[in-house]
């Protein structure tokens, strides 16, 4: 009897906590895009997932903000439940995906909220639709701008790609392990991260990645030209160079996420759900 008890009030609360959010699809150009939607806020945060993982890294930021704010998540076509049905995966095709749903679910007032590769793609979706897109937040990414490599940086790129496409599973895990964690990351979040690396789809991921190190070179421009709020909460471990904002008039703000690795969302939510709250105040 205690059981059955125990079960109906599990289900109760999962009832609650689901409660306003709805999980569903758009389509962009005949790729289903697999987005979930809560809160009834009056301005729109819109959250977009990095390189070979999904909208569920967002999980912890969904309860916290859909309180004040509408919230949508997505999972980028060729990641978690969205389509794989295309053959470009470029950066503006993703900002496309982004731009399908803004306008499919005619939001207005919002603030794109991009992790890694998702802070270019968000930037391309502000410069495409600058009549509802208030602010861009980066996460951990543009830490670099500006910087081009050397010959023999561009040989190891040209190295990792080759190993990428000859064992994808080991070379993604192990790029994951070397590089992407800090000293505080704990094991399950490494665990987690590298298990969603290797199951990628290998062909989206190593091509998306291209497309990524193609677009670098047109952050510096791209940014020049954004003619909203540009805002970042990154990870201190490395430092972001400021410096490229300030010579170029490029206005921003930072906020530091101290100890993490590259995945500062679910690897300390508490703090950086407050650091977010302080960068969103800081737009009002």
């Amino acid at each position: 009897m205690k059981s059955i008890v125990l079960i109906v009030a599990l289900l109760s609360l999962i009832s609650c906590s689901n409660q306003g959010e709805k999980k569903q699809e758009i389509k962009n150009n005949g790729v289903d895009i697999n987005y979930t939607i809560s809160g009834t806020g009056e301005k729109t945060l819109f959250f977009v997932h990095g390189w070979c993982i999904d909208q569920n890294y967002w999980n912890s930021q969904v309860s916290f903000f859909n309180k004040n704010y509408k919230v949508v998540t997505v999972d980028l076509p060729g990641h978690g439940e969205s389509g794989k049905n295309r053959d470009s995966w470029k950066v503006s095709d993703y900002a496309s995906d982004v731009v399908k749903v803004i306008d499919d679910l005619q939001l207005k007032h919002v603030i794109l909220v991009g992790h890694s590769m998702g802070g270019d793609i968000v930037l391309e979706a502000a410069l495409a639709r600058p009549d509802v897109v208030d602010a861009i937040i980066g996460v951990d990414n543009f830490k670099d701008v500006g910087v081009q490599p050397d010959e023999q940086t561009r040989q190891a790129i040209g190295q990792f790609f080759d190993m990428l496409e000859a064992d994808y599973s080991n070379t993604a895990a192990s790029y994951a392990n070397e590089y992407l964690f800090g000293s505080e990351t704990d094991s399950l979040t490494k665990a987690r991260v590298i298990q969603d690396y290797k199951n990628a789809d290998s062909k989206i991921a190593t091509v998306t990645l291209r497309e990524l190190f193609e677009y670098a070179p047109n952050e510096l421009e791209r940014l020049s030209s954004l003619q909203r709020p540009f805002v970042l909460v990154n990870s201190d471990l490395p430092p972001t160079d400021t410096a490229v904002f300030k010579n170029n008039n490029i206005d921003y703000r930072i906020f530091y996420i101290n100890g993490t690795g590259h995945f500062p969302m679910i690897e300390k939510p508490n703090d950086f759900n407050e650091a977010m709250k302080k960068a969103l105040d800081d737009l009002k």
